[in-house]
């Protein structure tokens, strides 16, 4: 089959990528490598360096893939809140490209990867039949982006299916960036001997998804029937913890012997969140297989083999007023 990845530089559209590639699929895929880096593209995928909201370059790359799979986003779900003209125009206008070019090429289906923001304050655990109640602009454009694509699958006349993975962590994930991924920037941090910080009390909870169990159910989304038409929870339901005991099983596994900084709570982070994984077990035949340690051991490794890195403060902040945390402000990290 021929099939197109939108992030195919970031960190699960590469593994995505060399998934399909080993059993035998000709991949192509895009990335603007704003998020991705172009060390992590598969040798034997066809790469275009180009912008999801560009709508005649996703054309072009896309033609005659049978299936397409959008993981590219600028998933900053806390800098949405500070930067939301950026966040919203990435995701939004960006699938819509995407979703437009693919219908364009005839593609057969498309498989969407939202987010765990879409839930927002729902109780936990989060279950797919929930009414979406995001909390941030992130949130609001990932729904907005999977009602555009319903849509338009109602009119065109093409398969879909909405994967919602939550707090993925594993081997290559963007560890020098200061706007999202909590388990790589306090590995980051505590490798160079430095103090990682949390925001407010650090009794936020949430689970933590390894990258290999996401896969399976990714791919049972794509190549089989069991997905269509879908919105499935892609993730584990066990192992849900605080950001205090994150913090403390990354100093295990680092040896770092410092604290924790604690700064104000960041606006509209929601303090619960994690999914249920019934429907994907019962749908796609889910099943966790790495342990939340196992994670964050990888994440470690991978930081000691590639080696710690300075922070990069690539993206412009729009709103900068009291609220805005000083991480980014004052660039702290």
């Amino acid at each position: 089959m021929r099939i197109f990845i939108t992030g195919i530089a970031g960190f699960l559209g590469s593994h995505l990528a060399e998934r399909l590639l080993a059993m035998g699929h000709e991949v192509a895929g895009c990335d603007s490598l704003i998020g991705g880096e172009l060390l992590n593209v598969p040798p034997d995928a066809v790469f275009h360096q180009s912008d999801c909201r560009d709508f005649n370059a996703m054309e072009k790359g896309m033609r005659e893939a049978e299936l397409v799979y959008h993981c590219a986003a600028t998933a900053y779900e806390g800098l949405s809140v500070f930067s939301p003209a950026m966040i919203m125009d990435n995701v939004v206008t960006g699938s819509t490209a995407v979703f437009s070019a693919a219908i364009a090429n005839g593609a057969r289906r498309i498989v969407f990867c939202s987010s765990m923001a879409r839930y927002g304050t729902n109780t936990v655990p989060f279950e797919e039949s929930f009414s979406p109640r995001p909390q941030d602009p992130y949130g609001i454009a990932k729904v907005a982006a999977e009602q555009a694509l319903i849509q338009l699958a109602a009119v065109h006349r093409f398969e879909y299916a909405i994967a919602v993975p939550h707090n993925i962590i594993g081997r290559r994930q963007k560890f020098d960036d200061p706007y999202r991924n909590v388990a790589s920037i306090m590995a980051n941090l505590m490798l160079q001997d430095r103090e990682p910080y949390i925001y407010g009390d650090g009794e936020q909870k949430r689970c933590f998804s390894h990258v290999d169990d996401c896969l399976s159910s990714l791919l049972a989304m794509g190549l089989t029937d069991r997905g269509v038409g879908e919105v499935v929870n892609i993730g584990p339901d066990e192992e849900f913890v605080s950001v205090n005991s994150l913090f403390r099983r990354l100093k295990d596994i680092t040896g770092f012997e410092g604290q924790a900084i604690h700064l104000p709570d960041r606006p509209a982070e929601v303090k619960l969140a994690w999914c249920s994984s019934e429907k994907a077990r019962r749908l796609l035949g889910y099943r966790t297989t790495r342990t939340l340690d196992e994670g964050l051991c990888d994440v470690v490794d991978h930081i000691r083999v590639v080696g710690p890195r300075r922070f990069r403060y690539h993206l412009d902040i729009e709103i900068r007023n009291e609220r805005t945390p000083r991480t980014w402000t004052e660039r702290l990290m």
